[in-house]
């Protein structure tokens, strides 16, 4: 038996395809003033940014791969379900809030920093704590060392933005660990023996 529908494992997966295809590509457009080690992805979806659009719409894409593969996982515990489709929602608010080509983002940054944490704590949320027949995605331990991965790299960007060492290449690394994962955890709900 299957515990999550053959769209999620869609949604799931495309969800850190959307993610590297769109900051390829909008780094592209951005040119070489663009410095994709030192400067974070708000830059190339703050306003006036050569692939603003392009952002954006991965954000809406992101989002709802996030709410579509929480609705999917039948498997995962409600409060994990909740805190995933919780991250693809904030996605959505960083399109309303983008931040600015210069001076302080507050606002973007609280948005930001409430979908992050909805995306680490997600995992062990989700876990099944009470079967031992649990997909191996959703298991307690491996849960909650995703969410200890994720948690670490949030440190990691933070200590690079403040030391303005190389913010960019953290924020990839967080970014695409909280993407993969639903999908990775999808995958184990697929391959589960009858």
């Amino acid at each position: 038996m299957r515990l999550a529908p053959w769209w999620a494992l869609l949604s799931s997966g495309c969800a850190p395809a959307l993610l590297v295809g769109a900051w390829t590509i909008a780094q592209l457009r951005q040119g070489p003033g663009y410095d994709p080690v030192r400067q974070t992805l708000s830059v190339l979806a703050s306003y006036g940014a050569s692939s603003y659009w392009l952002m954006t719409a991965i954000l809406f894409g992101l989002g709802t791969c996030y709410v579509a593969t929480a609705h999917g996982l039948r498997a995962a515990a409600l409060a994990g379900r909740l805190a995933l489709a919780g991250g693809g929602l904030t996605a959505f608010a960083l399109t309303l809030v983008p931040a600015p080509t210069s001076g302080g983002a507050l606002k973007h940054g609280t948005v930001a920093g409430v979908g992050f944490v909805l995306l680490a704590v997600w995992p062990p949320l989700a876990a099944d704590r009470k079967s031992k027949s649990a997909p191996w995605g959703l298991r307690f331990g491996v849960s909650l060392t995703a969410s200890a991965l994720m948690c670490a790299s949030a440190v990691w960007f933070l200590a690079e933005l403040k030391s303005g060492g190389a913010p960019g290449v953290a924020e990839r690394v967080l970014t695409f660990v909280q993407a993969l994962w639903p999908f990775v955890v999808v995958i184990s709900c697929q391959r589960r023996p009858d």
